[in-house]
């Protein structure tokens, strides 16, 4: 599997972030490839002026066109997902996902955002022809408390939903490993 995580938090610490991290280590036995794109690394000046030619946008879109898994993160502000993340989604051809699983992952401060993934994120991966989207992972600050040296202490509830979430993917790889003919 090629997989493709794309990090639409503005912040270079977050829990969006790590998050994604997470899944992708978690998936590592998975991937024949991995990429990131960090939305917050590409140039704001072609993001905001929508300029989809910009040689580092365009890499960042042609990694999309690639992928046979998308991870998406992001974190939650005011009910939607960020507003980088859209500037970059804008980016994108009609139908970029068409054809490709995609996982939704985000994060916010409270329970009080957590249907954002379903009534925000979801919609705007469909319209762009995700059709396989697999349940989405939200995580409140709570449940991913930052520790003193650095990064983030996932509580087992979110393990396990983030496990079950990945599980069609792994059962995926499982299946394409057990069916390849042996090699001499």
């Amino acid at each position: 599997m090629n997989i493709v995580s794309i990090s639409g938090s503005p912040s270079q610490r977050s829990r969006s972030g790590w998050l994604l991290e997470l899944a992708q280590a978690r998936l590592e036995t998975a991937a024949h490839e991995r990429h990131r794109v960090q939305v917050r690394e590409l140039p704001a000046h072609a993001l905001v002026a929508a300029d989809a030619r910009h040689p580092e946008v365009a890499a960042s879109v042609a990694r999309v066109a690639e992928a046979d898994v998308l991870i998406v993160s992001t974190p939650i502000y005011k009910a939607a997902y960020s507003g980088l993340l859209k500037l970059w989604l804008d980016l994108l051809p009609q139908d970029a996902l068409r054809g490709k699983t995609v996982l939704p992952l985000a994060t916010g401060g409270s329970i009080a955002h957590l249907l954002a993934v379903d009534y925000a994120l979801k919609p705007v991966l469909s319209a762009l022809g995700a059709r396989n989207i697999l349940d989405g992972v939200y995580a409140t600050d709570a449940q991913l408390p930052s520790l003193p040296a650095g990064g983030y202490a996932p509580d087992d509830a979110l393990l396990e939903r983030l496990d079950r979430a990945l599980q069609p993917l792994l059962s995926t790889h499982e299946r394409m490993r057990v069916a390849e003919p042996a090699r001499c």
